[in-house]
């Protein structure tokens, strides 16, 4: 249907609009080329993920890792200290010299003469109709439609609303890497993963820190990681679990935070670090007969197509069960898949997700938990392995990290693979590829080389401490294993 013929009120018509330009610019290529395309953006080109999230954090999580190690050197023989941080300039390093240009350049591209066939839109859409959005408002006002419309407008922080009535000033994952000064002290409101990368960042760098959590930190680990590293964030950070904010009030000595047993906690800065929740009801998609589950995710069939209305689809945070860029990325191509090939769609991507937090330890997952398997019926197997027990182990000085693997004992198939300690984003590569190809664990340890003396010798101890001789391994120690092989 040709939306600007029918309705008069549009003032362009494209074949592809997109809104958002974190995964979702990725969609036009040269196979679009002969396509008219409205990519929609009112922040910086690039998403959270380029902006505020994945990329700028692990910049700051590398030079806090690095202090880290500086401090803790004196284990390995190392008197050194760390003279100052130069909070400005890693500001500047990070956002002025690398992120802010490179947005800038991805916007620069779109609107360039490389790709003629693509018009930006940089003001707030919101859907008026089917497959039709109004941008910006007054002068700056445009409606547009289209044949196909990707939505891939992303999330943002939730902020509680014992916080949001308050009236303070606080911080988000958002601008806290902004800051203009590194703070004294720091008061973070969540125990989840974007809470524990930036309590590690800024403890690391000098501050202290205190952890607001309404349970426990990292509650869905797998229970043997979850409670090792609740134990040693004890040690780093001021922690008051299980506590629930109920307001706040600035002060001059920052802002205080009252709790719900009546005590409070005060820092120079609050990061509000609670979660976040999908942008489409920012969109009015109920203009559009556009669906939403109760948790405000746009609702998609299983190629990403939006369940009641026709020609829209839906991709990354704002619609998927996981709010992780690499999965964003995967959807990504399964969309564009889908739009230029309508006769063999392609299924979203949402076989064996991993997912790393970047604190200290760093912490990387894919697969089942132990409980979790055995709720589903599994003959179970798990093997703990210590990253203190293999040689490269033994040149980290290294105390808490470990490697978990579970798997099914009757078939030999991987379920879930868990790593707290360096390199553990890296670290489980290996056995994200075990479970995307299936392999049977009873072979992969023995069928290739484990170099001698590197860290993934963690993994190979790990296979070869799962247990398969066993009548009954539910009822036999798990955590017993095969000796170092060092």
């Amino acid at each position: 249907m040709d939306t600007a013929a029918s309705n008069p009120s549009v003032d362009r018509h494209y074949d592809l609009v997109i809104i958002g330009t974190g995964s979702g610019n990725s969609i036009p290529g040269p196979e679009f080329e002969d396509q008219s395309i409205a990519i929609i953006e009112e922040g910086s080109f690039g998403g959270t993920c380029l902006n505020a999230g994945c990329i700028p954090s692990k910049m700051y999580v590398h030079a806090a890792d690095t202090a880290l190690d500086i401090l803790e050197s004196g284990r390995l023989g190392l008197d050194a200290g760390i003279n100052s941080v130069d909070w400005p300039g890693m500001v500047t390093r990070i956002f002025e010299n690398r992120i802010d240009p490179i947005a800038a350049a991805g916007e620069e591209y779109r609107r360039g003469p490389r790709t003629p066939n693509i018009d930006v839109y940089d003001q707030h859409a919101v859907f008026v109709g089917e497959r039709t959005l109004r941008t910006g408002q007054g002068a700056h006002q445009r409606v547009i439609s289209g044949d196909q419309v990707v939505i891939a407008a992303g999330s943002r922080p939730f902020i509680p609303e014992a916080i949001a009535a308050s009236g303070v000033r606080y911080h988000t994952s958002d601008d806290i890497m902004r800051l203009p000064q590194l703070p004294k002290s720091l008061v973070v409101i969540g125990g989840g993963y974007i809470a524990m990368e930036l309590a590690h960042v800024f403890a690391a760098l000098g501050t202290e820190v205190t952890i607001i959590a309404r349970s426990t930190l990292l509650r869905n680990l797998d229970k043997d990681l979850h409670d090792r590293f609740n134990a040693l964030a004890a040690e780093r950070f001021n922690i008051r679990s299980g506590r629930t904010t109920i307001g706040a009030e600035e002060t001059t000595e920052g802002v205080t935070v009252r709790l719900d047993d009546g005590s409070s906690a005060t820092g120079e800065v609050l990061l509000v670090a609670t979660g976040r929740i999908p942008n489409g009801d920012l969109l009015d998609l109920h203009r559009a007969g556009i669906e939403m589950h109760d948790d405000g995710r746009v609702k998609v069939d299983a190629y990403g197509r939006s369940t009641s209305a026709t020609g829209v689809w839906a991709l990354g945070d704002v619609s998927s069960p996981y709010m992780l860029k690499h999965v964003a990325n995967a959807e990504m191509r399964a969309v564009r898949h889908n739009l230029l090939n309508p006769e063999e769609l392609q299924a979203m991507p949402h076989d064996h997700v991993p997912a790393a937090t970047f604190t200290s330890p760093q912490i990387a997952t894919v697969g089942m938990t132990e409980a979790e398997a055995r709720e589903r019926g599994h003959n179970v197997t798990s093997k703990i392995q210590d990253y203190g027990d293999v040689a490269y182990g033994w040149a980290l000085e290294d105390t808490t990290g470990i490697c978990k693997l579970i798997a099914d004992h009757d078939t030999g198939k991987l379920l879930g693979a868990h790593y707290m300690g360096p390199q553990a984003s890296t670290l489980i590569q290996q056995m994200i590829t075990v479970l995307a190809f299936d392999l049977d664990v009873r072979e992969v340890a023995a069928k290739q080389y484990w170099i001698h003396p590197a860290l993934p010798e963690v993994t190979e101890n790990a296979l070869l401490g799962l247990n398969f001789s066993q009548t009954d391994p539910a009822n036999a120690s798990s955590h017993a294993g095969a000796a170092a092989q060092s």
